[in-house]
């Protein structure tokens, strides 16, 4: 698929579909004659890894890491898969931990609106 139908199945912009690919995040598998950017679905996974890590605030850096250990632990036999194994886990506990987080920072949202909502009820 070109980029463009990349860009809406995974709900994100061209720009930032192009930056992941200046910052070797998400290189697509291939070019057209023409050099347009091809993808397969592969790679729309691998960009759907990426969005969802994004809200958690990983960083360009950590998303990377994550990918690097996904590809190995997709390898055919991968040599280092304990270590690999072990770092998924990491990225597992810590994506736990930022969720939590948000889900605090929800909470906190809300009884900020109910605030608000209370004062305004006051007010004629």
């Amino acid at each position: 698929m070109h980029i463009g139908e990349l860009a809406e199945r995974a709900g994100m912009s061209l720009r930032t579909i192009r930056h992941y690919d200046e910052v070797g995040l998400l290189v697509p598998t291939g070019r057209t004659s023409g050099g347009f950017r091809v993808y397969t679905e592969q790679d729309l996974e691998r960009l759907l890894v990426i969005r969802r890590m994004k809200p958690l605030g990983f960083t360009l850096e950590e998303m990377a890491e994550l990918l690097r250990v996904v590809d190995g632990l997709a390898a055919p036999e991968p040599e280092d898969e304990p270590t690999l194994a072990a770092r998924l886990d990491e990225f597992i506990a810590d994506a736990r931990a930022r969720h939590a987080e948000l889900l605090e920072r929800a909470g906190m949202a809300e009884e900020f609106i109910g605030t608000l909502g209370s004062l305004r009820a006051s007010v004629p």
